[in-house]
């Protein structure tokens, strides 16, 4: 029986698993969205929240600058950003423009993630499944991060639009043609 054990073991022993969970959430930190199979975003999707919550739950004093924060305000910090930092690889190179940029993942979760997730009570990332995998026929899924304080976009819908009263349906123009 597996009572209290909770999360999916996919096959691997710890070590392997953890180091898979750190290289799919330094990656999902640095380009924001990561294309892997259903099971592994969901537990991912677990592991990001924590890192982002830790970040998310000091407020200003994740993103303020250093020389402006009182002693106490600092400590908590530098225990937040190395608690982050046990899970999460420090840089990452990611292109743009055709060019390799090397971003500080650390930064990018305690200044630009902790700013856009302020005064949101979880729900970071959502999970949008995409079909099956081609060679193994896998359900593959679509991770990404919200846009922050916004309501998610929504799909536009489609409606059919009435003949003004005086004209007629379109299925009736082409046929009286």
């Amino acid at each position: 029986m597996r009572h209290r054990n909770a999360g999916r073991q996919f096959g691997r022993n710890t070590s392997h698993r953890r180091a898979m969970f750190r290289a799919l959430a330094a990656n999902l930190v640095a380009h924001e969205r990561i294309e892997t199979t259903d099971a592994k975003a969901k537990e991912l999707r677990r592991v990001a929240e924590r890192l982002i919550t830790r970040a998310a739950r000091l407020g200003a004093i994740a993103y303020t600058p250093h020389d402006e924060l009182s002693v106490a305000d600092r400590a908590r910090r530098l225990a937040a950003q190395r608690h982050v930092a046990q899970f999460l690889q420090r840089f990452a190179v990611v292109k743009k423009d055709g060019q390799d940029q090397k971003i500080d993942l650390l930064e990018k979760v305690f200044v630009d993630l902790a700013i856009r997730f302020n005064g949101r009570p979880g729900g970071y990332t959502r999970i949008i499944k995409l079909g099956h995998r081609r060679g193994d026929n896998a359900p593959m899924s679509l991770i990404e991060f919200v846009e922050g304080n916004a309501v998610p976009p929504r799909r536009p819908s489609v409606k059919k639009s009435r003949p003004a009263e005086g004209e007629a349906a379109p299925a009736a123009k082409a046929k009286a043609k």
